[in-house]
């Protein structure tokens, strides 16, 4: 470590993605100074619809935010990134891009994180938001510090509805089919126009038989997901595969958004994760959303956990508790927090065993 950090704050948040933002924010209602850590400098991801609950700016923040600073409803990854990210920028959040973090710990009075280019970063508390691959889960929790493969993955793409013949539902469906399973959603334009014609068409297709793909391109090592698997990394053969079992397997009109995101070869191949925390808490550090517990994306339940993480952590930890005994303060977000956790994260496994099971 350097002799002296870089900046000192009341917070430092390792991840600068959904969850630590909206920890951020929920934080920010108590006046502390903020700083996120974010090792990406790209937030133009794809591959994620989020179900996002009315109001929860408002609630984050504590403050009321302007009509359509962050939509109601299924929305793109990237939609609820812009609206939590302009949040915090006029909450004063200080975010740090281009930030990858390799090291965490704690010294006396602080927490502190460094990052691969040799700078420290201090705070009081130090919160984990860094995702599924976390870093700080390694001191949290360091006899079981990475969430493991479950043993299938989820094919996604998105598609303009205005390159399709078709007209979509106004709601998500959720289809079987063989050995298969598809969550198709629309999702509001870029520009955030709803109206028919203009929105774009998202589609997740849970798939246990083509593993096999995600261990030959290192994707998956052992039990560890290491990245998603990219179009470039899918040989030809692969997408006709998926164009055909399209046609056997699901209807109209979600039939056509696949085939027209295959012909594209706009699709992702993501493999799924599963943590079961023991804990979310050690010292003056804590972990919130993926990097404390992760489930399958079929629960549909993965941004409102973490929303729900930060809502409690808020509520622990104040600015008294900040003063006095911010690891007293660590634990009740612990206690509070862990028991619906780990009941979410069964349940994940139960689900995810479950459609293996069925899928072999």
């Amino acid at each position: 470590m350097s002799a002296s950090p870089e900046r000192m704050s009341d917070i430092l948040i390792v991840g600068g993605s959904l969850a630590g933002l909206m920890t951020g924010l929920a934080l920010s209602r108590h006046g502390f100074s903020i700083t996120l850590l974010e090792r990406s400098t790209d937030t133009d991801r794809t591959g994620a619809a989020l179900q996002v609950g009315y109001g929860l700016l408002e609630q984050l923040t504590g403050r009321p935010h302007a009509t359509g600073a962050l939509a109601t409803g299924v929305q793109a990854w990237q939609s609820v990134y812009r609206g939590l990210r302009a949040a915090a920028d006029g909450a004063g959040i200080v975010v740090l891009q281009n930030a990858c973090v390799e090291a965490t710990g704690e010294a006396e009075d602080r927490a502190w994180a460094r990052t691969a280019d040799g700078r420290r970063f201090d705070g009081k508390v130090l919160v984990g938001a860094d995702g599924y691959q976390s870093v700080v889960r390694r001191q949290v929790s360091p006899e079981r510090p990475d969430a493991v493969f479950a043993e299938y993955l989820a094919w996604v793409g998105f598609a303009e509805e205005s390159a399709l013949s078709v007209r979509y539902p106004p709601n998500l469906e959720f289809l079987e089919s063989g050995p298969y399973v598809l969550l198709g959603f629309p999702l509001t334009a870029a520009d955030g126009s709803p109206e028919r014609g203009h929105r774009r068409v998202g589609w997740g297709w849970y798939d246990a038989g083509h593993n096999a793909i995600l261990r030959s391109t290192g994707a998956v090592e052992g039990p560890l997901v290491r990245h998603s698997l990219r179009p470039n990394d899918m040989p030809d053969a692969l997408f006709d595969e998926l164009a055909a079992l399209a046609r056997r397997h699901w209807p109209s009109p979600w039939r056509d958004a696949i085939l027209e995101c295959i012909a594209r070869k706009a699709v992702l191949g993501t493999p799924v994760v599963e943590y079961y925390p023991d804990r979310l808490v050690a010292g003056r550090m804590c972990l919130v959303g993926d990097a404390a517990h992760v489930c399958t994306p079929m629960t549909g339940n993965g941004f409102a956990t973490a929303a729900q993480d930060a809502l409690t952590l808020a509520r622990c930890l104040d600015p008294a508790a900040l003063r006095t005994d911010p690891n007293a303060a660590l634990m009740r977000y612990e206690a509070s927090r862990l028991p619906e956790v780990r009941r979410l994260a069964r349940s994940g496994q139960q689900i995810s065993q479950n459609f293996v099971r069925s899928a072999g």
